[in-house]
């Protein structure tokens, strides 16, 4: 048992001579050490006794301890077995701690997880998967309403984008139709071992009420989102034909949408795509 704290900088290195841990670079490996930053995370989770959570990673127990520390009810996912071996020491002295050494995304999480409780996530994500692991839990039913993730920046920025902009995408679209989303904090690579080649950010998502557009079909509502992102550059008249609606009905579905097709797909908000999506599912119905 070790009676310190796991993202102190002389414990991370501590434990990582004690157990010969090499970071696997393959599973986006890299270890906090910033008691400040994963106090935070804890902190933005919105946690207390008993509250459950799941952590997606668990590493050498870091954000593991940070979270167990405020009472809640911990299930962590370590991919890495290896590690099984570190963490019977570093969280032996935690009783509301339980790891499941699986992949989070082959996982039955619907049985682990249940129906009954209103659970919070929390990760440091490996950024090989964010976007995999982010827009498979957004999306699905599982009883998460608050998810906490450390990610690659550049990926946050785009979470976080307004139309128009740089960074606005697919995946800002996809992320705040069912959440809200707001950065927490930034994390320079002098806050890992080892240190990554780009800065960090923890954003806290929460998953909406209800939808932030209400369409008459999510799936056409994607399909124009993928239509108009898919090509830039394309003016949306194009992408649309591209997207395979048949020509003679883009006109119509442009007006009733009240929308400019000389305009790319990158500067329309989700209302608009709102009322494309509507226009074009009362066209196929007409």
């Amino acid at each position: 048992m070790l009676e310190a704290n796991l993202a102190d900088r002389q414990v991370v290195q501590y434990v990582i001579r004690r157990f010969g841990i090499h970071a696997k670079h393959k599973l986006g490996q890299n270890f906090l050490i910033r008691p400040d930053v994963v106090a935070a995370i804890a902190e933005a989770a919105e946690l207390g006794e008993h509250v459950p959570v799941m952590e997606i990673g668990a590493g050498i127990g870091t954000l593991t301890q940070a979270l167990a520390e405020t009472g809640a009810d911990v299930t962590a996912f370590e991919l890495d077995r290896s590690l099984e071996r570190v963490l019977s020491h570093t969280l032996e002295h935690y009783k509301n701690i339980h790891i499941i050494y699986e992949d989070v995304l082959k996982a039955d999480l619907k049985t682990i997880l249940g129906d009954d409780k209103d659970w919070r996530c929390a990760a440091n994500l490996p950024y090989y998967i964010t976007t995999p692991i982010l827009l498979s839990l957004i999306q699905s039913d599982l009883p998460i309403s608050l998810f906490v993730f450390m990610m690659q920046k550049e990926v946050a920025d785009r979470i976080l984008a307004k139309p128009g902009s740089k960074d606005y995408g697919a995946l800002t679209i996809a992320v705040n139709f069912d959440c809200t989303a707001e950065r927490v904090l930034d994390i320079p690579p002098s806050a890992f071992i080892p240190r990554p080649q780009v800065t960090s950010t923890v954003l806290k998502i929460r998953r909406r009420e209800k939808s932030a557009v209400e369409v008459k079909d999510r799936k056409l509502f994607f399909s124009l989102v993928k239509m108009g992102f898919g090509q830039r550059r394309k003016v949306f008249t194009n992408a649309m034909k591209s997207g395979g609606i048949p020509a003679d009905w883009i006109p119509e579905i442009l007006e009733k949408a009240d929308i400019d097709g000389k305009r790319r797909g990158e500067t329309f908000s989700m209302e608009e795509y709102a009322r494309l999506a509507d226009a074009w599912y009362d066209k196929i119905h007409e």
